[in-house]
């Protein structure tokens, strides 16, 4: 087996995760965990990265490459997965910080699309093991992925590395592109949504920052979620 998924509660989580990371065959680790120290998360990542290893969360449903396989809980029951085509490979590849967000999304591109090839859900934290960008990239390099789509959220600044990879030409396949948490300007006080990084610290950190920054960096952005089924379809 090269990929470990962790069911363990937050109190063992880290020190696992590790052990996992320690074996040599063990080449990705799903943390499904919330609530896993940061302190403990960027050890992990330190060490992931080092060793050109992966990880999924922590707080993460997990991900599927369609047809093939899945990891963890995403993609729901044998149902949803036939009403979403993931029983079979499709050619968009999708990343996105919310889990629950992830299976709607399945939903929506199977609608307008031939379906997804792979999907991630990187989880919510404020440190993530991966990065939006980090999937992005190697969605770029699998030659059955013809367009990408990425959802992304207010609080913290990983959609900007993915605003420079624009920049810089490093993706040269479509990319459509949302960042939930528009309605935060709606309040009067800052906001703490659900996931641990859901929340704005500035301008750059808001929903509308890193929509405006993506659609100059080239990414298809559409003016709101609703409307971005109709991006999708469009691109």
């Amino acid at each position: 087996a090269d990929v470990f998924i962790n069911f363990a509660s937050f109190r063992s989580a880290a020190a696992s995760s590790m052990a996992a990371l320690k074996q040599p065959t063990i080449r990705v680790v799903a943390i499904i965990a919330e609530g896993v120290p940061e302190s403990d998360t960027k050890q992990l990542i330190a060490y992931a990265r080092a060793n050109n290893k992966v990880v999924l969360g922590p707080a993460t449903v997990g991900g599927i490459q369609a047809g093939a396989f899945k990891i963890g809980d995403t993609a729901g029951t044998i149902d949803n997965i036939i009403q979403c085509k993931l029983y079979r490979p499709g050619s968009v590849g999708f990343v996105s910080k919310s889990g629950g967000m992830s299976n709607e999304m399945y939903s929506t591109i199977a609608r307008v699309t031939d379906g997804i090839y792979e999907g991630i859900a990187i989880g919510g934290d404020v440190f993530p093991g991966s990065t939006l960008s980090d999937h992005v990239l190697r969605f770029n390099n699998i030659p059955q992925i013809k367009m990408i789509v990425v959802l992304g959220e207010l609080g913290g600044r990983d959609e900007y590395s993915l605003v420079e990879a624009l920049k810089q030409g490093k993706i040269n396949k479509p990319v459509v592109a949302w960042v939930s948490g528009t309605c935060a300007t709606l309040f009067k006080s800052e906001v703490q949504f659900g996931h641990a990084g859901a929340k704005s610290g500035g301008e750059m950190e808001s929903a509308q920052g890193k929509n405006q920054a993506l659609r100059e960096a080239g990414a298809v952005v559409p003016d709101s979620y609703e409307a971005l089924e109709s991006a999708i379809k469009q691109t």
